[in-house]
């Protein structure tokens, strides 16, 4: 699937509530055109319960409902317990996608128990995490999300704990589908939501959302900070699926040598919640302690590669 060709039909309405350069309100256009219309969203309290809620004015053209920070994966279970039933019963000619979409606080932190069951349940629905690595409808507080060394309002000297890994909980879980997206690859970020929609049980996407006023950085550089973050290595896309990891888009190019990685100090510089790590004066010990754990995950990644390609002329050298 080419951008050009993406379906033209909106089922994100123009004007809502949203901020400039809102990526939660990008993600979901690009996920409503992979999905169709026969969607139910479920929206867990974040920022979308802001720009889609305000009556008259709902930017969604779709049935939706509001809930609660910790009941994301129950809320979503009950809707397809409801929609199975009703296509039992002939009202429904054909199921409709349930898609739970969540922030960071209402998937790492407050959410996490009720997204863990409906995943061991191996529940049928499409849950969505838009991470924007902080609480940023409630004033940018920091969650289990938030990278390490990044500003909040409660971490003024940068947070000094690593952010959880929730896309690697859930394949622990065993669910059929994971997968990680950005806002700088939207083809592939559509094309695995139209995976996700022909896979029965729980589907689990993470897609990174800079945020312009909870990451400091200019409404118009959302595009282009998302991109640095994968460019970086600090954002992995792939999908993991029966068992098997492969990376997509940015990282695959990475991994195979294809392009070089950003020094992920370059990456910092462009946020202003980084700011601290530059001045009065250059933090070189956390940029370091950053980029070594970024270093270490690629050279694996490209180590593990290369054996790989090793093996295969190995095999293909030998006679038949």
């Amino acid at each position: 699937m080419r951008l050009r060709d993406f379906p033209e039909d909106e089922v994100f309405l123009q004007g809502s509530a949203a901020c400039q350069g809102c990526p939660g309100s990008a993600a979901l256009r690009v996920a409503f055109k992979a999905l169709g219309r026969n969607t139910i969203l479920a929206v867990i309290a974040s920022c979308t319960s802001v720009f889609q809620s305000p009556f008259p004015l709902s930017a969604l053209d779709i049935p939706t409902i509001n809930m609660a920070f910790a009941t994301g994966g129950a809320v979503a279970s009950g809707i397809t317990a409801a929609a199975d039933r009703l296509v039992a019963r002939g009202d429904f000619e054909e199921k409709p996608t349930v898609l739970a979409w969540a922030g960071d606080g209402g998937t790492y932190d407050i959410g996490i128990q009720a997204l863990s069951g409906a995943a061991e349940r191996n529940t049928d629905f499409i849950y969505v995490c838009y991470n924007n690595e902080a609480y940023s409808n409630t004033g940018t507080q920091r969650s289990g999300a938030t990278p390490f060394a990044a500003w909040t309002t409660n971490t003024t000297k940068g947070k000094g704990e690593w952010r959880k890994d929730i896309a690697q909980i859930m394949v622990a879980h065993g669910v059929p589908y994971v997968a990680t997206a950005s806002l700088a690859y939207p083809t592939d970020m559509y094309n695995k939501f139209a995976k996700a929609k022909e896979i029965k049980g729980t589907r689990y996407i993470e897609i990174q959302a800079p945020c312009p006023p909870g990451w400091k950085f200019p409404s118009s550089h959302t595009i282009k900070v998302a991109r640095m973050a994968v460019q970086s290595g600090m954002w992995m896309l792939y999908e993991h699926e029966r068992g098997k990891t492969s990376y997509s888009a940015g990282t695959q190019r990475i991994i195979q040598g294809q392009s070089r990685r950003v020094p992920v100090e370059e990456y910092l510089e462009v946020q202003g919640r980084f700011r601290h790590l530059f001045y009065p004066q250059k933090d070189e010990e956390k940029i370091a302690d950053i980029q070594r754990r970024i270093d270490h995950i690629f050279e694996t990644l490209q180590f593990t590669h290369k054996m790989k390609e090793h093996i295969m002329d190995i095999e293909l050298a030998q006679p038949r």
